[in-house]
């Protein structure tokens, strides 16, 4: 067997290991050998070589058994001793939870009770130091400072801390009781920043770094902080300027390069790195930033002005702030105008948005404009009504917002354009402006304000255009507010001034026509409503009343009606509308109102009590008039209320009352009209006082 097992070689050829087995057996090799070939001999060696591979076979197959036996034993042992660690570490889990919670909730209790008691040390605290705030407070209001703190230079810190606390308490107290205490408070606070500013200034010329750290810190809360920046530059400039004087026979040339190199190396990478990070990322920032550091560097060029660098530094100073900014300053005008585009659409969809509106697109082009002219002329809604709820869709908040960021982008067009293209940049932000503003917001609210007016002739139709008069007239006037205060300074010495001055005249009179439209129908409407009234209230009972004697009403229901919306009306034209423009629309409405009664009263026939009751509705109608202010509508109502006499006087005094001063020049049809009005025109003969 150990000789089979010994021909088991790696790596195993049959053929190799039957060769092997031949040459090991006697007999075996081949014929030219040392001793004959045998083939029985062979065989028989085959034969018992076969046989012990089977028993080999047979022995390993047992030992696999047993191997196979023993590792499934041990697997199921395996999978026990898994399980018991699952369920060891189920428990464990468990138990770590629960100490988790506890460790929460313990945690939360720690943390409420430390709530407690800064809940209850903080306003001891305040009180404490409201305390000492009221006895230092005293003292001024006494006008002795007895407090060592006021009086001790080395506690100057501490001095600082109050004084200034004092001083923001002093702002808020009224001036006609505490003016002594707000002065003195106020010289105090003075008089520290002043001292800070001097130890700060002699700390730096003594090269203390930690009592200028600390001074500074003190400072930071006053208003001199800034003073204290200017002192330490200043120092420090001064002091190189005296350094480079001193050392080299050509200091200008050594300044400059000093100078020069500062812009070209710091302040340039200083420059890059502000603007590179959020030129892509972030316009707003991108140009804050840009205008803030152009304008901090021109700054710093007008104070390196006053030293020595040549005899001509201004054109070596605009050298290197163009060699930082130039790229920047190219492409300026491009980023401002797509910022506004893209910030102007965003404002405006967020405030439609807010109002769950979707804006509805307004035609352009030759159907519109021959929209916009049969409007004009014939006063007819064009196109579906539409109910905005009273929605005027203008916001003054939005427009606020608009004219913000336009006055931002006019302050860096002012410090970023080079002077030959500032109108021209100027204009184009101004265009900018008036298509958010102007078209996209207010013509598109008009439009939809036409849109919504009823016709004439609807039923307690109201009427909302007025407020989106009222409010559009407020916007422009913060536009042109802003076309006055930023865009003229800009235009107002170059060719774009002309052009600026026709656009804006161009959106005044589109706007002034789509309002005089919208007015002129909502007056239509008004004048509806109020024909409404009297058709549906007046009876012709009221002027031929069947008892003559028995009449108790001063003027009729429909009169009353009538009056008092008309009264209503009156009153909302004139919040609505300001200066000149109330009197127009007024007067325009107080025409339309005489005419419709002057109409009104002709449909009916008067017997002499009726005719007492039709002059009782004129004069109230006349009452009503005087509210208009107006001398030509009450002029008119003083004409109808003479007519109406017509109706009661007596035959034989008509023609007196004909050549009155208010009816003489009247046309003598119109008063033959009238008294033909009477129920005793035919039977006393009251035509021949006209023939």
């Amino acid at each position: 067997m150990a000789t089979a097992a010994q021909l088991f070689e790696e790596p195993f050829d049959a053929d190799e290991y039957i060769e092997r087995l031949a040459w090991r057996t006697p007999g075996g090799g081949s014929k030219g050998g040392a001793e004959a070939f045998d083939p029985k001999r062979l065989l028989d060696e085959f034969e018992n070589h076969i046989e012990e591979l089977k028993q080999l076979d047979e022995k390993i197959q047992r030992r696999v058994e047993k191997l196979e036996h023993q590792c499934h034993r041990e697997a199921k042992e395996f999978a026990h001793k898994v399980q018991d660690l699952q369920r060891s570490n189920q428990v464990a889990f468990q138990h770590f939870q629960e100490l988790d919670e506890h460790i929460s909730y313990v945690a939360t209790k720690v943390c409420h009770l430390g709530d407690q008691l800064e809940g209850v040390n903080t306003p001891r605290q305040r009180a404490v130091e409201a305390q000492r705030l009221m006895t230092y407070f005293n003292e001024f209001l006494d006008g002795d400072l007895r407090s060592d703190v006021f009086n001790n230079p080395e506690k100057i810190k501490e001095a600082a801390d109050i004084i200034q606390k004092l001083h923001l308490i002093a702002q808020e107290l009224p001036f006609d009781r505490f003016a002594d205490v707000k002065a003195k408070i106020a010289s105090k606070y003075h008089d520290l920043e002043r001292q800070l500013i001097q130890e700060f200034t002699a700390a730096q010329r003594r090269g203390e770094i930690g009592r200028m750290r600390e001074v500074a810190a003190v400072l930071l809360h006053f208003k001199g902080y800034a003073h204290c920046v200017d002192v330490y530059i200043k120092q420090c400039q001064e002091r190189v300027n005296k350094q480079v004087g001193e050392v080299f026979s050509s200091p200008e040339t050594v300044m400059a390069k000093l100078i020069q190199n500062i812009f070209e190396n710091k302040l340039q990478a200083h420059v890059r790195e502000k603007l590179d990070e959020t030129r892509h990322t972030d316009v707003e920032q991108y140009l804050k930033n840009l205008n803030d550091l152009y304008t901090r560097t021109t700054a710093l060029a007008t104070k390196l002005n006053e030293f020595n660098l040549g005899s001509d530094k201004h054109t070596f100073l605009s050298k290197l702030i163009k060699s930082i900014f130039s790229s920047y300053l190219e492409s300026y005008i491009d980023m401002e105008r797509e910022y506004l585009r893209t910030r102007g659409a965003m404002i405006l969809q967020r405030y439609y948005d807010s109002k769950n509106h979707q804006k509805r697109p307004i035609g352009t082009g030759s159907i519109q404009e021959l929209k916009e002219r049969i409007r004009q002329r014939t006063n007819l809604p064009l196109g579906p009504m539409i109910d905005t709820h009273g929605e005027t869709f203008l916001s003054p908040e939005l427009v606020v917002n608009l004219l913000q960021e336009t006055r931002h982008a006019f302050e860096r067009c002012n410090r970023l354009s080079d002077p030959s293209d500032l109108p021209k940049n100027a204009y184009s932000i101004f265009l900018l402006l008036v298509d958010n503003l102007c078209v996209d917001h207010i013509d598109y609210a008009l439009e939809i304000g036409l849109s919504a007016i009823p016709s004439s002739d609807a039923k307690n139709a109201n009427l909302y255009f007025l407020d989106v008069v009222q409010q559009a007239n407020s916007i422009f006037h913060l536009f042109d507010k802003q076309f006055n205060d930023q865009l003229m300074p800009l235009i107002s010495s170059s060719p774009k001034l002309a052009e600026c001055l026709q656009k804006k005249k161009e959106v005044i009179e589109q706007m002034e026509v789509k309002l005089d439209t919208g007015i002129d129908r909502t007056i239509n409407c008004m004048v509806g409503q109020m024909k409404h009234i009297l058709t549906t209230e007046q009876k012709k009972t009221d002027f031929r009343p069947e008892d003559e004697n028995n009449v108790m009403i001063q003027y009729t229901t429909a009169c009353s009606k009538v009056c008092a919306y008309v009264s209503r009306q009156v009153e909302h034209v004139r919040k609505s509308m300001d200066g000149k423009n109330v009197d127009t629309v007024l007067t325009e409405l107080g025409v339309r109102f005489h005419r419709l009664i002057h109409e009104h009263l002709q449909q009916y026939s008067y017997s002499s009590m009726g005719g007492m009751l039709a002059i009782c509705d004129v004069a109230e109608y006349r009452r009503c008039a005087k509210g208009f202010r107006v001398p030509l509508v009450l002029q008119l109502f003083d004409t109808l209320h003479a007519l109406c006499n017509l109706l009661v006087v007596a035959p034989d005094n008509l023609k007196q009352v004909c050549s009155g001063e208010q009816l003489t020049n009247l046309d003598r049809n119109l008063l033959h009209a009238f008294v033909q009005l009477r129920m005793d025109y035919r039977s006393a003969r009251l035509g021949r006082h006209f023939s």
